[in-house]
C-alpha cells in the first residue's frame, strides 16, 4: 500500500518543479469572471470590458443561440451519454454535420469534442492509412501551427518535418525529400496563427500540395473573414475547425471528401473514444451557424471588420498582437490595462518564443467603438500604440 510519505514525496516534487517555473515568470494562475460577453466583472468585483475571448461574432450570448441550447438539453439532456458509435448521438447532431460540411463545400464533416480533440484525432488517424496499403505517410507542419498540430504529429508516429513560417518553398523542400524517401506526406497549417493574427499562405500551400500530391490539412478555427472551403482550392484538402470561437459554442470539427470523414468516424480515436458533443453545445452551435449564414451574419463580420480596421487597417484577423518583449515587462502591461478596465491578457513564454511576450487583443463584433477608444487611448497612454 502507499505510504503517506511516498505521497507527500510526489506532492514536494510537485511544489518544486512550480517553483522552477515560477522563477522563470511562466507560472499561471486561472481568471474567473463573473459573466460573460465582452463586459465583465473579475472575482474581485472590478468591472472590465475584455479582448481576450475568441467569440469574435459575439454569438455566444446571442439569445437565439442561448434559447437553441436550452431547447435541446429539455429534449435530449444536459449530456450525450456515450460516445457516437455506441448509442451517443442525436438526430442534432448528424444536422449540425450536413450544415458544416454544406458551409465548408465538402462532401462531409465530422465532429469531435474539442478542436483539439480533431487534430489529435486527424493526424493520427491518417498516419495509419499506411498500414493498408499504399507508402508510409510523413507530415510537414508550419513551425507555428497551434499546440494541437503538435502534439497530434507527434503522436501520429510519422516522420515530422517543419517548416519555416509561411515560407512554401521550405515547406515543398520537406515535401520532395521525404517523397524521395518512399513518403507521401500531409501538409498542415493555420490558416490564421493564434498569436500573430496572420494569414498562411493558402493558394501558394494548396497549389504545391497539387504538385506533390500531398494532402492539405487547413485548421481554420480562428479565421472570420474568410473561411476556407474544401473546393476553391484545387488540392485534396481537409479543413479542421471549431465550434468554440465564431460560433460562440463548444466542439471542433473536420470536413473533407467522404471517404476520408469515413475513415476519421472509424479510426480516430479521439473521437470512437470520447462521449459525444452535448444536446445543447450542437445546438447552439447549429443555431450559430444559421446566423453567420445569415443577412444579420453578414452584417456582425462586417462590424467586426470595421473594429478590426480602427486598429489596424486590412489586418487579416480578429487577433491582434501588441509585442513587448520580456515576459515581466507583458505582464505588467497588462496588470495596467487591467486597472483602467481593460482585460487584455498577457501571453508569454513557451506559447510564445522568448523576447515576443505580447499583448494578445481578441476584438468581437459585441464590442463598442467607445470601447475600442477605451482601449486604443489606454494603449497609447502606455506608449504602446501610435
Amino acid at each position: 500500500m502507499q505510504s503517506e510519505a511516498d505521497w507527500s514525496d510526489w506532492s514536494e516534487r510537485a511544489a518544486t518543479a512550480g517553483d522552477d517555473i515560477r522563477a522563470t515568470g511562466q507560472w499561471r494562475e486561472i481568471r474567473s469572471l463573473s459573466k460573460s460577453g465582452t463586459r465583465a466583472n473579475t472575482e474581485s468585483g472590478h468591472a472590465v470590458v475584455q479582448f481576450a475571448s475568441n467569440d469574435y461574432l459575439g454569438l455566444s450570448t446571442h439569445p437565439d443561440v442561448i434559447e437553441a441550447a436550452a431547447a435541446a438539453t429539455r429534449e435530449w439532456g444536459a449530456g450525450s451519454a456515450a460516445s457516437r458509435l455506441v448509442v451517443g448521438s442525436r438526430p442534432i447532431h448528424d444536422r449540425l454535420e450536413r450544415s458544416l460540411a454544406e458551409w465548408k463545400s465538402a462532401d462531409a464533416a465530422l465532429l469531435f469534442p474539442t478542436g483539439y480533440a480533431a487534430n489529435l484525432g486527424v493526424l493520427t488517424s491518417l498516419a495509419r492509412l499506411s498500414r493498408h496499403g499504399g507508402r508510409p505517410i510523413a507530415i510537414v507542419s508550419d513551425e507555428l501551427n497551434h499546440a494541437s498540430i503538435i502534439d497530434g504529429a507527434r503522436l501520429s508516429g510519422a516522420p515530422v518535418s517543419v517548416f519555416r513560417h509561411g515560407e512554401v518553398e521550405a515547406a515543398e523542400a520537406h515535401v520532395d525529400r521525404h517523397r524521395t524517401d518512399g513518403f507521401d506526406c500531409v501538409v498542415v497549417s493555420d490558416s490564421v496563427f493564434s498569436m500573430d493574427g496572420d494569414l498562411a499562405p493558402i493558394a501558394d500551400l494548396a497549389a504545391m500540395a497539387q504538385r506533390t500530391s500531398s494532402l492539405l490539412i487547413l485548421d481554420d478555427a480562428h479565421s472570420v473573414f474568410p473561411q476556407v472551403s474544401t473546393t476553391s482550392l484545387g488540392a485534396e484538402v481537409l479543413v479542421v475547425s471549431t465550434l468554440s470561437k465564431s460560433l460562440g459554442s463548444l466542439g471542433g470539427f473536420v470536413a473533407g471528401s467522404r471517404p476520408l470523414i469515413d475513415w476519421l468516424r472509424n479510426t480516430a480515436r479521439s473521437f470512437i473514444f470520447s462521449t459525444a458533443t452535448s444536446p445543447g453545445s450542437v445546438a447552439a452551435a447549429q443555431a450559430a451557424l444559421d446566423i453567420v449564414r445569415s443577412a444579420e451574419g453578414a452584417e456582425l463580420v462586417a462590424r467586426l471588420r470595421s473594429h478590426v480596421d480602427r486598429l489596424i487597417p486590412n489586418h487579416p484577423s480578429a487577433v491582434i498582437p501588441v509585442v513587448v518583449g520580456g515576459a515581466d515587462e507583458a505582464m505588467a502591461t497588462s496588470d495596467a490595462l487591467l486597472e483602467r478596465g481593460l482585460l487584455v491578457p498577457a501571453i508569454r513564454p513557451p506559447t510564445v518564443a522568448p523576447g515576443t511576450s505580447r499583448l494578445r487583443v481578441a476584438l468581437s463584433a459585441a464590442h463598442t467603438d467607445s470601447e475600442l477608444d477605451s482601449l486604443m487611448c489606454a494603449l497609447r497612454e502606455l506608449g504602446l500604440w501610435s
